[in-house]
């Protein structure tokens, strides 16, 4: 079985003439999954369909923020209505204002919310808060973690570097990574090793609360506890990067759903309703420091744009305003993982299904998956041809096995059924 993609193709051998590797976002080029990427040319709903008029169900959601569908009407409608009064001033407006207090409304322990233009922007931008904060240079991430593509950041970073097979990243010297200090996820043993080698020179710990990069993999129980109470004690700021799991995981993101408090949030993907959209956020006496009220700079002409204002705007104000929303989410991402589970349970594949909420990923392994190490030990050559089997019938995962899955409100129980029975046959033929 399988789709006419000529379109694609011929789209794909143009673009790369003109562009590195014919994508503008290096996971989008398949390369670890092989094949042609699917150019889009529209999507609506819970679907997306390419420029051969072939129609998928959408498990990437733009990697995130659709989390109310593709092309929400609402949303849609609003960025229409703003778009008439100009597309950018580069001066303050009230729709910034607004914007800030519906994130402050919904995300606990937010103070001060700062606008930016991408996820890369906002962690930058909150790791070198903390650091001003502080007067401390070093930090903690974890492997497998992506916390945008700043050069401190692309250490054991996952995601598209995993996929690519990257190691090291030409252009970033060693004294820009010098003060990066990596962990395994979910170690809390590790990261005690690290605070005790460095006492009194870390300045932050940044973590994905339910990494999304690496698949899905939730914090073990007491993990997130522990780095609170380490960092309390150690006076360290905590960074929740939430620009995947804040107002997705619930109204209040994973800071809600888990009953954690962060020092400073990095937010993007769904307060951009689909545009270009970062924040960073937290403690008043930590965001005080920044300019102007304070001397760590940062910047940028596009922040607060009117247009990805409104469109964020409108989402999060759906959100807000109908919880039931994430109710529905999880009853169906759940349903989805059950039926992964029926499905599997019937062969003899080792499988793990991770979940929360509604992000969720399958790691063909035997063991447990929980941290990056386990993810990159799985059978992800077997990910690879599922991969295909899958958009073959109609259904579009994140083409990484080093990816989670997102759902959005918008896919029904019959696409649900589809996307299950698409997975039996493919895991039939496999």
């Amino acid at each position: 079985m399988s789709q006419n993609i000529s379109k694609s193709k011929e789209l794909f051998s143009r673009a790369q003439q003109t562009i590195p590797g014919g994508v503008n976002s290096p996971v989008r080029a398949f390369k670890s999954v092989g094949g042609t990427p699917l150019f889009m040319k529209s999507a609506k709903g819970a679907y997306m369909y390419d420029a051969d008029g072939n129609r998928y169900i959408d498990y990437i959601n733009s990697w995130g923020p659709m989390i109310l569908g593709h092309a929400h009407e609402a949303v849609v409608a609003a960025i229409q209505e703003r778009a008439a009064l100009s597309t950018s001033f580069g001066a303050p407006t009230e729709l910034e204002v607004e914007m800030a207090e519906l994130i402050v409304s919904m995300a606990p322990n937010v103070d001060l919310i700062r606008m930016v233009s991408s996820g890369t922007e906002a962690c930058m931008s909150a790791l070198r808060l903390a650091r001003g904060y502080t007067g401390r240079n070093k930090f903690i991430k974890f492997e497998g973690c992506y916390h945008g593509h700043a050069d401190a950041f692309l250490v054991k970073a996952g995601s598209g570097l995993a996929t690519l097979n990257i190691q090291t990243v030409p252009g970033v010297t060693a004294g820009a990574s010098v003060d990066t200090l990596t962990a395994p996820y979910n170690s809390p043993e590790a990261v005690e090793d690290l605070i005790k080698q460095y006492k009194g020179e870390i300045a932050a710990i940044i973590i994905e609360p339910v990494a999304g990069n690496m698949g899905c993999i939730p914090p073990e129980p007491g993990f997130l506890e522990f780095l609170r109470n380490i960092c309390d004690k150690e006076g360290i700021v905590l960074i929740f990067d939430e620009v995947m799991t804040g107002f997705r995981l619930a109204a209040g993101g994973a800071q809600e759903r888990l009953g954690v408090r962060a020092d400073l949030v990095t937010y993007g993907k769904v307060i951009g309703g689909g545009l270009p959209v970062g924040a960073f956020g937290g403690r008043k006496d930590i965001m005080e420091c920044i300019a102007p009220l304070g001397n760590v700079y940062q910047a940028g002409t596009l922040s607060g744009n009117p247009i990805a204002m409104i469109a964020g705007y409108t989402t999060l104000k759906t959100l807000k305003d109908n919880p039931d929303i994430y109710t529905a989410l999880d009853e169906k991402t759940a349903r989805i993982e059950q039926g992964v589970r029926s499905v599997m349970d019937k062969t003899d594949i080792p499988y793990v299904v991770n979940r929360l909420g509604s992000m969720i990923s399958v790691h063909f392994s035997n063991t447990r998956v929980r941290n990056f190490a386990d993810a990159a030990a799985a059978d992800n050559a077997r990910f690879n041809k599922l991969f295909h089997k899958m958009l073959d019938r109609g259904v579009y995962l994140a083409p990484s096995a080093f990816e989670t899955w997102f759902v959005s409100s918008a896919i029904s129980d019959e696409d649900v059924n589809a996307t299950i029975a698409a997975l039996q046959e493919g895991i039939s033929e496999m």
